[in-house]
């Protein structure tokens, strides 16, 4: 799979991209990260990329040309099949560990980080394929969005994870769903003691423990 994204703040990605499991998907070559920098395709000597608002407001607004060239450059284009080009914006859909798992079957995921007041709307209309927020709440930029989106996509690839089983049972597999608390040594802290069923061996009462304390399904 590959992922582009589209930002102007590129160095924002070299933290995420280069630890932990992300790091270990680049590696093997499940994924390949992509970043570009926005300003690299603006036109004037300034490398503008956004400009006040039409119709006049506080903040300034992304422009267009600059996003469109950038998607031109690396070949990325709204509507292919196997592919999706994104915009993080505040108004987009939720997204959801369903959605996670249907973009983990994409072979590329372009998005582009939307940043000050906004977009220019003509980037919605015409260069995307859909627009996306990662929860109800307003961010400096979608640099975040974009982070957490990889991340919670990647882990979903086939060889990423050491144990896939773990996939089976997740909390959010489910609209609402929450899997059962975990618990781990030492069996009593402070007092403070796991549940005696996890820890007496037996299989079936322990799969009955869990279901019975996992929420939303």
């Amino acid at each position: 799979m590959r992922i582009t994204i589209l930002t102007i703040f590129p160095n924002y990605f070299s933290g995420p991209f280069t630890s932990s499991i992300l790091k270990r998907a680049a590696e093997s070559k499940t994924v390949e990260f992509e970043v570009v920098n926005i300003r690299d395709y603006a036109t004037d000597k300034h490398k503008t990329t956004d400009d006040r608002p039409y119709g006049g407001g506080p903040g300034m607004v992304m422009k267009v040309e600059p996003i469109a060239a950038a998607l031109k450059a690396v070949d990325a284009e709204a509507g292919r099949p196997g592919e999706l080009v994104v915009l993080t914006a505040a108004q987009g859909s939720a997204f959801t560990q369903q959605v996670a798992v249907e973009w983990s079957s994409l072979k590329r995921l372009t998005i582009i980080c939307g940043h000050y007041e906004g977009v220019d709307e003509r980037v919605a209309e015409h260069l995307v394929d859909a627009q996306i927020r990662i929860g109800d709440y307003v961010l400096t930029g979608g640099e975040p969005a974009a982070a957490v989106i990889s991340d919670a996509v990647v882990r979903l690839l086939p060889g990423v994870l050491g144990n896939e089983v773990s996939l089976a049972d997740e909390s959010h597999n489910e609209p609402g769903y929450l899997a059962a608390p975990q618990y781990t040594r030492p069996e009593v802290y402070n007092d403070w003691s796991v549940p005696e069923v996890l820890t007496n061996g037996n299989a079936a009462e322990i799969e009955k423990w869990r279901a019975g304390n996992a929420k939303g399904k």
